[in-house]
């Protein structure tokens, strides 16, 4: 039976976005974020170790109709209004992912326990100066008294032993994200154990106080008082099926902690790692628990209705081998106990000593002695992030959680990103070892890391808390160039700060030999020469380590087409290759792994070229011949895949399709999407599990290529969908020469979206009788035209909305290959039919060289770039050229509501039409100051948003694309106004936006 029963999360979160538009039409709500109140600084704003907590003291005036609403006597009117004078809100940040914390901003509240030294009690969670106690919920923080203005000061004591069965109470806090609210409730319990709130944290080793109440998330760390005014708990949590309980920290443990802190006292705590739960008399009996004892403790408890029991050991602590889950406690030190509270004080006086225990073992006494070890020593305060992931030492309340031991673990990876992408969770992993090396703890995973070069491929074993049976293999591409530095960050519990410290750089990539290999040999296949264009596919693996435009993913993988063996060019589908920040890995034969580069993006069709050195590949590559004939529907073909496990099928087909299609735009978050293009599909339902092939003549030609096109987001699960279609390759033949000779293709375009209409439509929509017959007689195949859909945002003195193409410099337009006239010429003369009305216009074309993102800022935790073209494509109107694409959990950015799809239009009331003038306005503004953002939403709804700038976890940096640096981008740091040298490095990667804990396989 579980006594806890189900319990709700302890803090509201931040709203995210659905799979619609919400933060596109809406700004921020009051209960997201009010930005208002945030920027009224009635006290200081702290940013402290590695969250930013600001704290916010409201005037009694503010309150004081809050304290109206609630249906109380007299007395308890005075006492509320006493009351409401010592609580704050607490808004925060945590800048990255750490032990049981992930990344957020978020919201609670605290009360002043001292006015005149500026202490603030809350929970633990919620803080980190002064003190934050490794296993109970709570925390002390700590605020400046002379910073508070307008209001006097007073504090709330603590009075732990006034909680009593029956007492009636107020729960005064910033309850759902609320400013103040007062909840009323009567305590019903002092002895349940602790709320287990799942995975992440939870508090144990405590009982906890039960009440009938009904706060909800905001509320944590709300003072609990009672009719004296007295807080005499802490509100911590409740439970998730909608129940009006609640359940309160007794105050003991704050109470001596406040008074350690008040003496200048280090705040002791010791552990003998056992975790034990209160048991009635009946269960304990059942466990062995003898007549006698029993009898002595209810002689020395009357009131208790219950005894310690030992829930878990953890392996190799000290109480090891000594204690055993269902040990029953009778006496420490020779004392009968009972209660958790004097059992935390007796560990916490005898740290570094040892303790005597008297325990009932299936009825028999055993006694032992244990040694008491240092709680704050098993806490982390530090981590190292290095290859874009962040690490620690195993925690105790990990492991606690999970019955593990914490020596010798593994090194624990709190955010699983960059080079330690691994699948399926981004928390949870315990790294073993790395290139065959342990790494038991931190400081070996240190010098592990230290000896690995840049873009090294290594191996690493790790297994997961959940399931500690299985230990995972993969190999790590390491990354030492995007992040190029390993830093350490240590807690610093004087100035409630992380402190960084470089501790290695990277070494340089070793120089890559050449490796030979010999492709898979499908004899049993009925076509041979079909089936040998298995050597002109590779693999390919895209890591993203900045997230630009919209992309929604940090890995992908897939395969592509060699097209020129001799020069290493490769085709391949632009859902896995989306932009060219990134590092892409092609591996030849499923045994030669090299490093390729982008050479072309095809702003249209779907298709980006890439290259590796193929001195480096000593294997039977074969150019796959292109077909210079389209496919036609109905043709019989064969098909060639790749499937989901990534091995290759074949299939004889037939084409049952060719024509225009439209990929359905992502209206959450745009990005690139294949526009005015032909797909062939085909029968056989091996096409559907495939997202990487080509369709393939029996004598070894490659008629078109099978590509995966990166579609809208489902509303109803949230996942991206990917469409499989067929490009013929005879669209690809004049880029193609191109490239094969040494040029990369400056292609124009019609900024334009179309889309097919047939006769009737033609018909009604103003095309004549002769147009119609010339369309029959010219394309007997396809009686269609093309109506311009949309026209892209910027477009001007050209096609507008409905116009129907009749022609393009005299050729008749009725399929998408007869538009690729506009590939060569600035101008059009285009023949088109417009509300009727048939004319001729000189339809300028537009440089697709703009179209790629070629500069990205980073600024306070929001990525900034010009909006790129899937935005332009589903906008009307572009209103600056400073587009939030992406933002990073636990920023100012998320925390002040600046949303992905938002435009910055104004700095401090000063235009910043672009990027420098953007970055211009911004170097003026002094670290740890506000200031003010004006913010136009997708959906043409403008907002002003409050921020305040934080170089310490956010430094401003500046992605450049340069092709003179060896990643091909350049990267600029900015601090105190001033670009400097050297490189800031991000903290590891955590993107609210879009799922990017998966590697993606294109199949």
């Amino acid at each position: 039976m579980n006594q806890n029963g189900d319990t709700r999360p302890k803090r509201k979160q931040p709203p995210t976005p659905s799979s619609d538009r919400p933060m596109k039409q809406l700004k921020p709500g009051t209960e997201a974020f009010d930005a208002s109140e945030e920027n009224s600084t009635n006290g200081d704003d702290y940013y402290l170790n590695g969250a930013a907590n600001g704290v916010e003291l409201d005037s009694e005036e503010s309150r004081t109709p809050h304290v109206a609403a609630t249906a109380d006597t007299a007395e308890w009117q005075a006492t509320i209004e006493r009351a409401v004078k010592n609580v704050v809100s607490i808004h925060f940040c945590q800048t990255c992912s750490f032990d049981t914390d992930a990344a957020l901003s978020s919201e609670a509240t605290g009360f002043v326990v001292d006015a005149e030294k500026g202490y603030i009690l809350t929970n633990r969670c919620d803080v980190y100066p002064v003190y934050r106690d490794p296993v109970h919920d709570f925390g002390i923080l700590r605020f400046d008294p002379k910073a508070i203005k307008y209001m006097p000061l007073a504090a709330l004591e603590l009075r732990p032993d006034l909680a009593r069965v029956g007492a009636e109470i107020r729960v005064i806090g910033n309850d759902a994200g609320e400013k103040l609210s007062i909840l009323s409730g009567v305590i019903s319990r002092l002895d349940r154990n602790a709320p287990e709130y799942g995975e992440g944290y939870c508090d144990f080793n405590t009982n906890y106080i039960q009440a009938a109440a009904a706060a909800t998330g905001g509320s944590s760390g709300s003072p609990v008082v009672n009719l004296d005014g007295y807080a005499i708990a802490l509100q911590a949590g409740g439970r998730a099926d909608g129940a009006a309980t609640d359940y309160f920290l007794p105050l003991d443990r704050p109470l001596r902690a406040l008074d350690c802190i008040r003496r200048g006292e280090h705040v002791s705590r010791g552990t003998i790692q056992c975790q034990w739960m209160l048991k009635p008399f009946d269960e304990c009996r059942r466990l062995g628990l003898t007549p006698e004892w029993e009898a002595a403790i209810r002689k020395s408890f009357p009131k208790e209705t219950g005894m310690l029991v030992a829930e878990i050991v953890l392996p190799k602590g000290p109480a090891d081998l000594k204690i055993e889950e269902g040990d029953i406690l009778i006496k420490v030190n020779g004392e009968l106990l009972t209660q958790f509270i004097r059992l935390d004080a007796i560990l916490d006086s005898s740290v570094g000593g040892k303790v005597k225990l008297l325990v009932q073992r299936g009825g028999e006494d055993l006694n032992v002695e244990v040694g008491v070890g240092d709680l704050h020593a098993i806490t982390p305060d530090r981590f190292v992030s290095v290859a874009g992931a962040a690490f620690h030492d195993l925690s105790y309340q990990q492991a606690r959680l999970y019955a593990v031991a914490i020596e010798d673990a593994g090194v624990y990876c709190c955010e699983a990103a960059g080079s330690f992408r691994f699948e399926s969770s981004d928390c949870g992993w315990l790294i073993q070892t790395i290139d065959n090396k342990p790494t038991p703890d931190l400081d070996s995973f240190i010098e592990v890391m230290k000896a690995i070069p840049d873009r090294s491929r290594v191996v690493v074993t790790y297994k997961h808390l959940k399931d500690m049976h299985t230990i995972n293999t993969g190999i790590n591409l390491i990354d030492r160039h995007w992040t190029s530095k390993m830093r350490m960050a240590v807690r610093n519990d004087v100035t409630g700060l992380w402190d960084f410290t470089e501790i290695a750089g990277a070494l340089p990539p070793v120089p890559p030999v050449p490796r030979r290999a010999n492709f898979i040999r499908m004899e049993s296949a009925k076509y041979p020469e079909a089936v040998d264009v298995v050597r002109s596919f590779v693999r390919i693996a895209a890591s993203m380590p900045v997230k630009l435009d919209g992309f929604p993913r940090a890995k992908k993988i897939g395969f592509g087409l060699v097209i020129d063996a001799d020069k290493g060019l490769v085709i391949t589908s632009r859902a896995f290759v989306p932009y060219d920040l990134c590092d892409i890995s092609v591996t030849v034969a499923d045994s030669i792994i090299v490093d390729g580069k982008v050479v072309f993006m095809h702003p249209l069709q779907n298709y980006a070229i890439i290259q590796y050195d193929p001195k480096l590949v000593q294997a039977p590559v074969k150019s796959a011949k292109l077909a210079s004939k389209p496919i036609k529907q109905g043709e019989e073909t064969i098909f060639f895949g790749f499937n989901q496990n990534l091995r290759p099928v074949i299939a004889k087909t037939a084409v049952t399709d060719i024509t225009t299609v439209a990929i359905p735009a992502s209206t959450a978050t745009p990005r690139y999407r294949a526009v005015n293009v032909d797909a062939v599909t085909v029968d056989t339902g091996l096409a559907s599990h495939c997202g990487s092939g080509v369709l393939v003549a029996e004598d070894g030609t490659v008629q078109a290529l099978w590509l995966t096109y990166l579609g809208e987001r489902s509303a109803h699960s949230g996942k991206d969908v990917e469409y499989h279609l067929g490009l013929a390759t005879p669209m690809l033949l004049p880029v193609l020469s191109q490239i094969q000779e040494g040029i990369v293709p400056k292609l124009r375009i019609l900024n334009v979206e179309i889309s097919t209409i047939q006769m009737s439509q033609a018909r009604l929509m103003g095309v004549s009788e002769e147009w119609i017959e010339r369309v029959e007689t010219e394309d007997p195949e396809r009686h269609q035209l093309f109506m311009v859909r949309k026209v892209d945002a910027g477009h001007q003195n050209g096609l507008q909305e409905g116009d129907v193409i009749l022609t393009m410099n005299g050729t008749l337009v009725t399929r998408i290959t007869d538009l690729d006239v506009m590939y060569t010429n600035n101008e059009l003369d285009t023949a088109i039919v417009r509300k009727r009305d048939e004319m001729h216009i000189m339809v300028p074309t537009v440089p697709t060289e703009e179209f790629e993102t070629d500069r990205a800022v980073i600024f306070c935790g929001a990525i900034l770039h010009r909006p790129h073209q899937a935005v332009r494509q589903q906008i009307s109107k572009v209103h600056s050229d400073i587009y939030i694409s992406a933002r990073m959990r636990g920023s100012p950015a998320y925390q002040y509501g600046l949303a992905p799809t938002n435009f910055i239009t104004a700095v401090n009331a000063v235009p910043t039409p672009d990027l420098d003038a953007f970055v211009r306005e911004v170097n003026k503004i002094p670290d740890n100051t506000y200031f003010r953002l004006k913010i136009m939403t997708f959906d043409n709804v403008p907002w002003v948003a409050t921020m305040k700038k934080n170089e310490h976890y956010f430094p401003m940096l500046e992605f450049v694309k340069d092709t003179e640096q060896e990643c091909h981008w350049r990267r600029v740091t900015y601090e105190n106004g001033q670009a400097r040298k050297g490189e800031a490095e991000l903290l590891p990667e955590v993107m609210d936006e879009g799922d990017m804990a998966v590697d993606e396989v294109g199949a």
